[in-house]
Parts: structure tokens; C-alpha cells; sequence
């Protein structure tokens, strides 16, 4: 799905459509496999776990994922950079790397985790063509922590629309980064223009690549490279607010929040979008235990299910009304009726406490 795919469809067919083809075969394609193609429940064998985590095929599946955005950002900018596509062509070739670039930093994410020194800086490259090299840091550090919590700006709350979570998560995910790592290099005795800030160099690698690509091909390119990065970021945002929606974390006794489990996160099995993701819809173990690879991740009664895949998910959260139809019943059950076990969002808990007395009082 790099610019070299659409570019060969746009030259054997004429048909310009195909420069869209990024949230074409996201949006739709992907879509209608996972409903013919259904579900696979399946789980890694116990015995098995250790061949299969350390069997490297899997991790060259996300190495080489780095070529393929560079390349095609390269073969994109050519084309951004010429005369030969209308404004409108050259639109959807930056929606179609935006969509790569969303992908890739779900590639980064998976390298994040990893303890491994080479891996960890292959993230951050993965991360540069979306400009949003923070997440490295806020990710792993931020999210991780405080996921399914109302401190979490990624998790989002029942009642809260996609449109009202965005900037949030952009903004808090943002903040959180900065102070966290300047949290880290203060203890090391560092200051924040240190070469050791995990920020600093991840967002660095964004300034050499678009720079480069700049300096070669022209200021011209620049919007499209900025609205390539804008989707990408906006696909990460958008796979976070689907992840956890509504869910909440119990306290224990003493007032701190539970180790997180499988049941604080959305979870599918269709089996398309789980190829196409590195296993990213197994995200409740993902959770419950993050330094498993993306192989192994496992599925569990305990998970809350979503009724389709992410790439489904995708468009109903872009329908307020539809998605609280769909979701909000769901969320109602995993809490056995009990809805203020949930992540409210706090300026509408009173009226969906209210909405949802009845259950409440069945449950009780």
C-alpha cells in the first residue's frame, strides 16, 4: 500500500480512484473480509510459546514493514513534487500514505515494547514519518500505567465522542510524553537537551526525513507530507478511542487502581484485521501482559468483545449516534447491567446513570 501500489493500479486500469486506495482497502476492503472471512479464536500452545516468540520471522515481518513506508514516502514525493497529478490525486496519494503511516506506528508500537536496543530505535524510525515520535515515550511509560483510568488521555470514556476524545488524547498524550521523559533525564542528572531524550530523538528523525525531502524536491511537497502525518496520527487516535471505550480498571482496598487485566480492554478475533495489524485487536493480553510478542498474544473469555474488527470499529466511531448504539448496550453488559463500574465521561455521568438506572437496579 505504499505510493507504488496505487501509481501501478492509476497506470494498468486509468482509473484515478486508486490513488484513494490507502482508505479504500482499510475502510472498505478490509471490512468485508473480516465479515466473510469471520473470526479465528485460536491460541498459541503453551508448549509452543518460547519457539514461537523467539522464531524471528515474525520480527522481519515488522523490520521490513520500515522499507516499505520509506520507499513509497520517497516514490510519493516524486509524485507530490511533479506536475503530472491534479491537486485532487495528489489528495488521496497523501490520504494513502497517511493510512501506511497510521499502520506504521502500529509497527512502532509493537518494537517499543521490545527490550532489545535495535528494536527500540527502529520505533522511533517508524514513528518519523508521522511526526508523532512522542508516542514512544507516552505509549509505553503513560498508557501503559494508567490505562482503563480516567487519568489515561487515551482511554476513552463512555459518552465521549471520537470528536471530543481527539484532542484530548493529542494534546494529554503530548503533555504526558514531555513530562515524563523530563521526569527520567532529571533523575539521571541530565537536562532536557540532553542526547539521551528519547523525545528529542524521535522527533529529530522526523526533522531529517522531512527535511530531506524538502530540501530535494521542494517546498511544494511540505503540505502533503504535513497531511499524510496529520492521518497517520489520526488513525493511532482513533484505534485508541475503540480500545477502550468505557472501560474501567476496579481499586483495590487501599484506594490504588488494579493491575490492569484482559477485561480492561476491547478485544476482537477477526481474523483480516489481525494479519494486517500484528495481532493489534488481541488487545486485552496485549495489556494484561505487554511483553509478549504479537504472535503469541492470546484471546480469553475474560476480554470484552467488540462486534467486528478495528477497521469496522473505525467507521462507526466516526457516527457518534451509531457508535454509542452499538457500543454502549455492550458496555452495559460486560458490567453486568452495573454501568457505573465504567469510565463515564464526568460532565454527562449524572444523565448516563440516570439513562441507565434500571439496569443498575436489575444488576443489584
Amino acid at each position: 500500500m505504499s505510493a507504488l501500489l496505487p501509481s501501478q493500479l492509476v497506470y494498468w486500469t486509468r482509473f484515478e480512484v486508486f490513488w484513494w486506495i490507502g482508505p479504500i482497502i482499510v475502510l472498505i476492503v478490509i471490512p468485508v473480509l473480516d465479515w466473510v472471512v469471520g473470526e479465528d479464536g485460536t491460541n498459541p500452545k503453551d508448549e509452543d510459546y518460547e519457539l514461537l516468540s523467539n522464531d524471528r520471522y515474525y520480527r522481519w515481518c515488522t523490520y521490513l514493514f520500515l522499507p516499505v513506508q520509506l520507499i513509497g514516502l520517497y516514490i510519493a514525493a516524486v509524485m507530490w513534487a511533479g506536475t503530472d497529478l491534479s491537486v485532487i490525486d495528489k489528495l488521496g496519494l497523501a490520504a494513502t500514505l497517511g493510512f501506511v503511516s497510521g499502520i506504521g506506528i502500529n509497527a512502532a508500537h509493537e518494537l517499543g515494547h521490545r527490550v532489545e536496543h535495535m528494536e527500540r530505535w527502529l520505533s522511533k524510525v517508524a514513528l518519523a514519518q508521522s511526526a508523532y515520535g512522542h508516542f514512544f515515550v507516552e505509549h509505553n511509560r503513560g498508557h501503559h500505567v494508567r490505562v482503563a483510568t480516567p487519568e489515561d488521555p487515551a482511554s476513552a470514556r463512555m459518552g465521549e465522542t471520537l470528536w471530543e476524545f481527539l484532542p484530548r488524547s493529542v494534546i494529554g498524550g503530548f503533555r504526558s510524553a514531555i513530562g515524563l521523559e523530563r521526569d527520567r533525564l532529571r533523575r539521571k542528572g541530565q537536562g532536557w537537551w540532553s542526547i539521551h531524550n528519547h523525545v528529542l530523538q524521535a522527533w529529530a528523525m522526523t526533522v531529517v526525513l522531512f527535511g530531506a525531502l524538502v530540501g530535494g524536491f521542494g517546498w511544494r511537497i511540505l503540505p502533503y507530507l504535513l497531511l499524510q502525518a496529520v492521518i497517520g496520527a489520526a488513525l493511532l487516535e482513533t484505534v485508541n478511542y475503540v480500545e477502550h471505550y468505557g472501560l474501567l480498571r476496579r481499586r483495590r482496598p487501599n484506594g490504588k487502581w488494579a493491575r490492569c487485566s484482559p477485561s480492561d480492554s476491547w478485544n476482537s478475533d477477526r481474523l483480516v484485521t489481525n494479519i494486517f495489524l500484528f495481532h493489534l485487536q488481541r488487545h486485552s493480553d496485549h495489556h494484561a501482559n505487554p511483553g509478549r510478542r504479537y504472535q503469541t498474544l492470546r484471546s480469553t473469555q475474560e476480554s470484552p468483545q467488540l462486534p467486528a474488527g478495528y477497521a469496522t470499529m473505525i467507521l462507526l466511531a466516526l457516527f457518534p449516534p451509531l457508535w454509542r448504539y452499538v457500543m454502549d448496550q455492550r458496555l452495559l453488559t460486560h458490567y453486568s447491567g452495573d454501568i457505573s463500574r465504567a469510565n463515564i465521561q464526568p460532565r454527562k455521568r449524572d444523565r448516563i446513570l440516570a439513562q441507565h438506572g434500571d439496569g443498575m437496579a436489575a444488576a443489584a
